[in-house]
């Protein structure tokens, strides 16, 4: 009998050891049956779209009764609910097997469908646009389509810019010409663009790929910095022409653009794609200017740290503190989710418990996997919870990636559970706060947790260069982007030796008297390809401005009026537009007030770092 009981429970322990193997291993990843339970569901969906489809084009050309439009609208959310359930999972379930023959399948079938939808959706917009003020004030106003105000006020203003219908045909049909420069530019920036090679310390060559040159600029080897950075920039010289030709082309269409439909220049164009005042670009630019003294010092700093006469391009990213402190900073991910809970307490009971319910219920695929698509990204549908995919490494910055994507997820989750389809998603002026706001708590965090002077050092140093990179780099692409689209729109053209000159000014009004400028720094422009998406870059900055702004008034106010705000903002989605959903949640960004309280905080942390690096006798 002994033997029998003891055999039994052997096996029950030999059960449960390959049981518990496989729940702590799929704890951390994606479960799709969250989607959808089987393909035959995935097919029920699908189907039922390709049903609804022709249904769409029974309201085209009867849309100036508010009841049809309310109708269409209807029948329109029901078909992009599934096509977006269903476009998730195929994304997905690719995403983590690259060789998945299934999901590959799904996915062709999926982007199909999305073409047809797509087509026989085209008329809405266009047929709505081309009814009169009058027809579509009335339209704003109408019971049926109350849920609709916002959109309507957006749609009336972009009628301003609307052309004819003839006009309209002939910028759809020249719209794949007016790319052709960034296609091009990456053709010739990434596909004929070889990257040099170079000799390590070691006595290895290395080709300098974008992840071998970031390595070489932070080694402590500066001859071998300079090197890399010498052979890789003159490099550029191959393509050098190309490039400025590319953006020259690319800059004329913007402003042709902008110039066809009624816009004083392509930058009042782009604003107003993302119902941005000009005052909030030009704040920005003007107030950063007014504060470089602050990057000067940092430069300054450097250069007495790193023990050199002047700072060059090459001597920017190399960190100023120990690394093995990174090294010995390692975080399981149990560890990780630990100090989310409690560094990102600051925004709420609930928020805490939404985080939880991310870990708990497999909302991450966390760790590295053979044929799993590389990098980091949050998404998800509105009948879906987030999905975030991470390549977790257990470094800082693995936990900082962590509470990046936990924050779009939050914002996706108060959204969807607060709007309506129609204004879920975020204006992507507003999309980086929720995110960078969940870094700057966590990064607070650690700087009060640090428990040597080197770990504060390394934390001060993250945080610095998170600033500078986001803040002053982003802005100076800004302001470049302002230049030369000023330059074509008065009838000037730019060529490489003109957008050199316009780049090294630049970089030597931003980085102040401690900085050398080297010759090949000139080309820095032609790495840049969002300069060919015109005006995109300044969102960088004023996202990590608002964020900083809002996380500073959570921390300070006892009541929780300040978090209670910040929770309405992240439910608001596209409700509104982003500068009056900014000021409802406490900051003003027409106002210099909050560029100017980030600015005063990265000199406190400049200042906290040169008395640290006093302390240890390093300058």
């Amino acid at each position: 009998m002994m033997k029998k009981q003891l055999y039994v429970w052997l096996m029950i322990v030999l059960l449960l050891v390959p049981w518990r193997a496989y729940a702590a291993q799929t704890k951390y990843q994606w479960n799709l049956a969250d989607i959808y339970t089987s393909e035959a569901d995935f097919e029920r969906d699908y189907q039922a779209v390709v049903d609804a489809l022709p249904k769409l084009s029974a309201y085209e050309g009867k849309l100036q009764s508010a009841t049809n439009v309310a109708k269409l609208f209807a029948l329109n959310e029901r078909i992009a609910r599934k096509l977006e359930k269903l476009s998730l999972y195929a994304h997905l379930k690719q995403d983590l097997n690259i060789e998945d023959e299934t999901a590959a399948r799904l996915k062709a079938k999926v982007e199909t469908l999305t073409s047809d939808y797509a087509a026989k959706t085209a008329f809405i917009e266009p047929e709505l646009l081309s009814l009169s003020e009058q027809t579509l004030a009335k339209l704003q106003k109408s019971k049926p389509l109350k849920p609709y105000r916002y959109y309507f006020e957006e749609l009336r203003e972009r009628k301003k810019h609307t052309l004819s219908k003839r006009e309209e045909q002939l910028l759809a049909k020249l719209s794949p010409i007016m790319s052709d420069p960034e296609n091009i530019y990456n053709n010739a920036a990434r596909g004929d663009y070889e990257p040099p090679s170079v000799r390590t310390p070691d006595g290895k060559t290395v080709s300098l790929t974008d992840e071998n040159y970031t390595k070489a600029l932070e080694h402590p080897d500066r001859d071998y910095r300079k090197r890399a950075f010498q052979t890789r920039f003159q490099s550029y010289e191959s393509i050098e022409n190309t490039s400025a030709a590319t953006l020259y082309a690319s800059v004329k269409a913007d402003e042709l653009s902008a110039k066809a439909r009624k816009y004083k220049s392509g930058l009042d164009a782009a604003l107003s794609a993302d119902d941005v005042p000009k005052q909030v670009f030009t704040n920005l630019i003007s107030t950063v200017n007014n504060h470089l003294p602050l990057l000067h010092r940092y430069v300054e700093l450097r250069k007495k740290a790193l023990g050199v006469d002047r700072v060059h391009s090459y001597d920017m990213y190399v960190p100023l503190v120990d690394e093995t402190v990174a090294k010995n900073m390692k975080f399981p991910i149990e560890t990780a989710q630990t100090l989310l809970l409690e560094g990102l307490k600051p925004l709420g009971d609930d928020y805490i418990k939404k985080v939880r319910q991310a870990f708990e219920q497999r909302w991450l695929d966390a760790y590295p996997r053979p044929k799993k698509y590389t990098g980091g990204y949050n998404t998800g549908a509105y009948d879906t919870h987030p999905f975030i995919l991470l390549n977790y490494d257990e470094s800082l910055d693995g936990v900082l990636t962590i509470a990046h994507e936990i924050g779009h997820a939050m914002n996706s989750v108060y959204t969807n559970k607060t709007q309506p389809y129609h204004y879920s998603g975020q204006s992507i002026f507003t999309a980086e706060v929720a995110s960078t706001a969940n870094e700057w708590l966590m990064m607070d965090y650690f700087l009060k947790q640090a428990k040597t002077d080197e770990e504060k050092l390394y934390l001060l140093n993250q945080q610095i260069e998170q600033i500078r990179g986001t803040l002053y780099t982003q802005v100076m692409y800004s302001e470049f982007e302002q230049a030369i689209h000023d330059k074509v729109r008065q009838g000037g053209s730019l060529t490489a030796a003109e957008l050199n000159e316009l780049w090294l000014r630049l970089l030597k009004k931003y980085y102040g008297p401690a900085y050398a400028a080297d010759p090949e720094a000139a080309r820095g422009w032609l790495r840049i390809p969002h300069f060919y998406d015109a005006f995109y870059v300044y969102k960088y900055a004023t996202s990590l401005a608002a964020s900083f702004e809002l996380v500073k008034q959570m921390k300070a106010d006892k009541t929780g009026e300040a978090t209670k705000r910040y929770l309405q903002f992240l439910s608001a989605g596209t409700s509104d537009d982003p500068i009056r959903l900014l000021q409802k949640a406490g900051v003003d960004m027409t106002s210099p007030k909050p560029l100017e309280n980030l600015l005063s905080y990265f000199d406190s942390l400049v200042r906290e770092m040169e008395q640290l690096l006093k302390k240890q006798g390093r300058l």
